[in-house]
């Protein structure tokens, strides 16, 4: 059947710079396939998506994936580590994927190895750096970092390389593939463009977080040229149909609502909080007006903007230790979003080479059908992490879209 290639991304929205990674991927592995492991509506930093995950999915297949299946919400919107891994476990799960391809900061695949082989063995020398390294009280990604280089003793080439999110999601990538002894070849395509985190832009390229800064400040003109034309003409419909979440903040009152009304006890239990942060959660939301107040409170050496972001996301969504805890020790099922005509045949070739695979192409179905608890649970989160987002829009706001809408067929 030729070759398949899985990309895992937030497409938020699908930019140019996604379209250069996308066609370098499949030129570097001749592969006839493409399957994108997609989050949804909201991301894994602890923020909404700018559009919902059936236009990013149009956005997606119209600009050259063949098979969008959705990220479950428990990992999307985890922490590297459990995204990466749900990611992955669908990825293997299909039994048909040759080659999983991400961006980073190198293409030196062999760079990140080195890091994923450290952390997926923890060697004793390694955890007694982390130990030491934590008690000084600073962030556990910090703290990680430290102790990987001085595992490393220092050695320039790996200097800095920690230091970008995607370097961190790619080690991560290569952990799980290890984790799952899975056969899927993993290549890294270097990012030409600015920063993640970036919000400038240069020529037609610009990060997501540019893009959705733009769109947050009604500064649309110069999305045409750093968009893909279907992507653009997409962004543009949603925007005029009132269908934009730009960030959290559009939650941020039912956030505080949230907060304010649980129990010290009940903060505890939502996932990444731990060592007493409950207590600095639950008095910065007694004394806030905003988001950007509490974060401002919250955060500390120990406790990054990311990491707090994300536990607020948490309490909207009720996302809780368990729930993280029950979607480690899942195999996640495949939600198709999207496919084109070569995505129908991959579901075939997929079915059959793995015939006990859950494929939800009707989510009511497998909601009514399914006698695997964990995962019926794990897809109401999906659904009703829809009717939360749906919140956000300016107009429509339906619930239930998870039943209603249909996969999309181009």
């Amino acid at each position: 059947m030729g070759k398949v290639l899985g990309i895992v991304g937030e497409y938020n929205p699908f930019h140019n710079g996604h379209q250069y990674h996308l066609e370098e991927s499949k030129k570097l592995t001749s592969s006839n396939y493409t399957v994108a492991i997609m989050s949804g509506n909201f991301t894994q930093r602890g923020s909404t998506s700018i559009i919902d995950k059936w236009s990013k999915a149009e956005m997606a297949i119209k600009n050259g994936i063949d098979l969008v299946i959705e990220l479950p919400v428990l990992y999307a919107t985890s922490s590297a580590e459990n995204f990466a891994e749900g990611a992955i476990k669908i990825l293997d799960e299909l039994k048909v994927v040759d080659y999983i391809s991400f961006g980073a900061e190198t293409s030196n695949v062999d760079i990140l190895t080195n890091f994923a082989n450290i952390l997926y063995k923890e060697p004793l020398k390694y955890k007694s750096f982390l130990s030491h390294e934590l008690k000084k009280g600073i962030s556990y990604p910090k703290a990680r970092e430290n102790a990987l280089m001085m595992y490393l003793n220092g050695n320039r080439k790996y200097v800095n390389v920690l230091s970008s999110p995607n370097n961190i999601l790619g080690i991560e990538y290569l952990k799980a593939l290890k984790k799952l002894k899975s056969n899927i070849t993993p290549i890294s395509i270097a990012r030409f463009e600015t920063g993640y985190n970036d919000i400038t832009y240069s020529g037609n390229i610009a990060s997501a977080t540019a893009i959705r800064n733009m769109i947050k400040n009604g500064s649309f003109d110069a999305l045409a040229k750093l968009l893909p034309n279907h992507s653009y003409s997409i962004l543009i419909k949603n925007i005029k149909q009132g269908h934009v979440v730009p960030d959290l903040s559009v939650f941020e009152k039912q956030i505080l609502y949230n907060l304010r009304s649980m129990y010290t006890e009940e903060i505890a239990e939502l996932a990444d909080v731990s060592e007493g942060l409950e207590f600095s959660l639950k008095n910065a939301a007694d004394s806030s007006n905003s988001l950007d107040e509490l974060l401002s409170k919250v955060k500390s050496k120990r406790y990054t903007s990311t990491r707090i972001q994300r536990i607020l996301l948490y309490s909207l969504l009720n996302i809780t230790k368990k729930d993280i805890e029950l979607s480690k020790k899942s195999i996640p099922y495949i939600r198709v979003l999207g496919l084109n005509n070569r995505g129908k045949f991959l579901i075939s070739e997929i079915a059959k080479a793995n015939p006990k695979l859950d494929i939800v192409t009707s989510v009511k179905k497998f909601v009514d059908k399914t006698s695997n608890k964990n995962l019926k649970y794990m897809i109401e989160k999906d659904i009703w992490a829809t009717d939360v987002y749906t919140l956000g829009y300016q107009l429509d706001s339906s619930s239930n879209l998870d039943f209603t809408k249909k996969i999309l067929t181009l």
